[in-house]
């Protein structure tokens, strides 16, 4: 595909032209020269992809940074990336390099391994038992690394849910048209009230289904785990909200041995981030709104009874 990235879905974002990054790709590692470059059509929000032969990907961070604070967010990423796939049971791209600003990109991107398989949708293998217990399995695996001391960083979900009033007043009043705005907030009010159901546990922190691969019903790859870390031990649930009908979260629930507190706490992270997808996303990215209205659809019919 040739031109620019279509639609700006943040207001800060940087202006993505595929036919010249691919000659900074070129530029900066010749050794891809010959690799056929291509751009992605996904349902991210913040990198733009770029496949690199068979096995290479580029990411270029879509919204404005310093260079040097984009360099240091990479690195950091980078260090998880290689810190998950020490504890991930599946495949999971590995950094190669960092590419430097120019005077056509104005930030350091990231080149890692490329993984295949299939993005799994939301509803796609919704009932699919094997599925489930992949799901589960990915969970247990990464809560069982060593937080080596670390806990929650502050930063995103993942911490104290009444932190997220602000925003999610900003998403209750966005909304407004688009959701049944006083319904929604009644089960905020009773989902932030929810009390630590344990210790922070290593999380991938992004279960979103376009960070998962799948071949057939089986889990291949997990993509995006530059956010790495200790946190809420419910916040990788969120995959089971956002991917799994009611008898399939059951089996997530009952592999984990979740607890009445956990679980709830999961739906709450779940809640929070499809809240925000939805408007945000509306006329941007209408993948991620889908993802958002179908996410609270499922918290609304287990929930809000």
């Amino acid at each position: 595909m040739a031109g620019d990235i279509g639609s700006m879905m943040h207001d800060d974002q940087v202006h993505i032209d595929a036919d010249i990054i691919r000659g900074t790709i070129i530029d900066q590692f010749p050794e891809y020269r010959h690799e056929r470059i291509e751009q992605l059509e996904t349902i991210g929000t913040v990198n733009a992809v770029f496949r690199i032969g068979s096995g290479v990907a580029a990411r270029f961070p879509l919204r404005k940074m310093k260079p040097v604070e984009c360099a240091g967010m990479l690195r950091r990423e980078a260090a998880a990336m290689s810190e998950f796939a020490e504890h991930s049971p599946f495949a999971t791209p590995r950094p190669l390099g960092l590419g430097q600003p120019s005077a056509l990109y104005p930030m350091p991107w990231a080149v890692q391994s490329w993984i295949e398989g299939d993005v799994v949708t939301p509803n796609g293998l919704a009932t699919s038992t094997a599925f489930a217990l992949d799901i589960a399995n990915l969970i247990a695996s990464l809560r069982a690394a060593d937080t080596h001391g670390r806990h929650f960083d502050g930063h995103g979900r993942g911490g104290n849910l009444p932190d997220h009033d602000d925003w999610m007043d900003v998403c209750f009043k966005n909304s407004e048209g688009l959701l049944d705005v006083a319904r929604l907030r009644r089960l905020w009010d009773r989902l932030r009230e929810l009390p630590p159901s344990g210790p922070d546990l290593m999380c991938h922190r992004d279960l979103i289904p376009a960070n998962l691969l799948i071949h057939g019903e089986r889990l291949v790859g997990v993509l995006d785990a530059g956010s790495f870390g200790p946190a809420d031990p419910a916040l990788d649930l969120v995959a089971a909200w956002h991917l799994l009908a009611r008898d399939q979260r059951e089996i997530v629930r009952s592999h984990l041995g979740s607890g009445k507190v956990e679980w709830k706490r999961g739906a709450a992270w779940a809640f929070q981030q499809a809240m925000g997808l939805v408007w945000y996303y509306e006329r941007t990215n209408p993948g991620m709104s889908a993802l958002g209205r179908n996410t609270l659809s499922r918290l609304l019919e287990e929930l809000d009874v």
